[in-house]
């Protein structure tokens, strides 16, 4: 076990100093730098101004110098500061990292407690008026555009009834309740959208269990219906659902750009996108790292979670 889990960890680190060549070779080659963006704003800099500043700030050297001198940089603690915001990266990108996991956090953990269940309800009825209604809403989730959902919730809970805030994240000193009140419609938009697919794919995992010799055995041997489902079934229907949500869960986490530009929510999402439209290097090649470290961090708690849910995997030569 300990030796998978150091295989991993510097296989992920192999990923991630790649990945980070890959982002920054990408970031540099785009047109205009952030010296060109003083040129607009400054129309009496010079050409000779604009040079000196790309000498200062290594603008002028080959794009693997400059990546290499940020890379022994960033070893050392160092992430430069954000163009955008003036301040160093880290203090930009934790707020919004922060406000990315309690608000996909809460979604993704809503749709999974809603999702399994349902999912697992309508395989053991196939062919049912339960089974259709839940597929049923199942294609709704998975086929309703996000902005058009988000746009509906606002019109209903916030324009017409008034009943929640349409946007924002609450202040720092802001009750519990407030802060859940500005929470609750983008949670439903994401989380909607999420269990439409989380409830076909576990529907259709379960269906492809309850086929299996070791299921008819169990109901020869007279267990309960319930049993047969909930124990004997699910645990193995699990192991492909959570590849699913494991690599879901990582792309969550780096924001939902739309939900989160619609409900103004400060993320991650949003947080990139500006970072990348205003050629803020340091800004968007850390959160982008930052994102590709959490999809590899829940691939690794996916392999463990494949042991929890059948005995029979064996990680590393020995079980978990």
């Amino acid at each position: 076990m300990r030796r998978f889990l150091l295989s991993r960890l510097l296989q992920s680190l192999v990923v991630l100093v790649i990945m980070s060549f890959v982002i920054y070779a990408l970031i540099g080659l785009m047109p205009g730098d952030p010296i060109d963006l003083m040129i607009s704003a400054n129309p009496n800099m010079t050409a000779a101004d604009a040079a000196a500043l790309r000498a200062i700030y290594g603008l002028d050297l080959p794009i693997y110098e400059r990546y290499w001198n940020w890379l022994t940089a960033a070893l050392q603690g160092d992430l430069g500061y954000s163009r955008l915001f003036g301040q160093p990266v880290l203090d930009v990108l934790l707020p919004a990292l922060g406000n990315t996991v309690i608000l996909m956090g809460t979604a993704f953990t809503l749709a999974v407690m809603v999702a399994i269940p349902i999912g697992t309800l309508a395989a053991s009825k196939p062919r049912s008026a339960v089974d259709y209604g839940i597929n049923l809403f199942a294609f709704a989730g998975i086929s309703i555009p996000s902005f058009w959902l988000a746009l509906m919730l606002i019109i209903i809970f916030s324009v017409s009834l008034g009943w929640l805030p349409a946007g924002g994240i609450a202040s720092a000193n802001a009750g519990f309740v407030e802060y859940i009140s500005y929470m609750v419609l983008p949670v439903l938009t994401i989380a909607t959208l999420s269990i439409g697919s989380y409830t076909r794919y576990t529907r259709s995992s379960m269906l492809e269990t309850l086929r299996h010799d070791y299921i008819r055995t169990a109901r020869a041997k007279g267990a309960s219906r319930r049993r047969v489902v909930w124990k004997h079934a699910l645990r193995n229907a699990l192991i492909p659902v959570v590849t699913i949500l494991a690599l879901d869960f990582g792309f969550l986490f780096s924001g939902a750009l739309v939900t989160e530009t619609i409900f103004s929510w400060p993320g991650m999402g949003k947080l990139i996108f500006d970072a990348v439209m205003g050629n803020d290097f340091n800004l968007a090649l850390v959160a982008l790292l930052f994102a590709t470290a959490l999809v590899l961090t829940a691939n690794l708690l996916a392999d463990l979670c494949y042991a929890w849910l059948d005995p029979r995997i064996v990680i590393g030569g020995g079980k978990v």
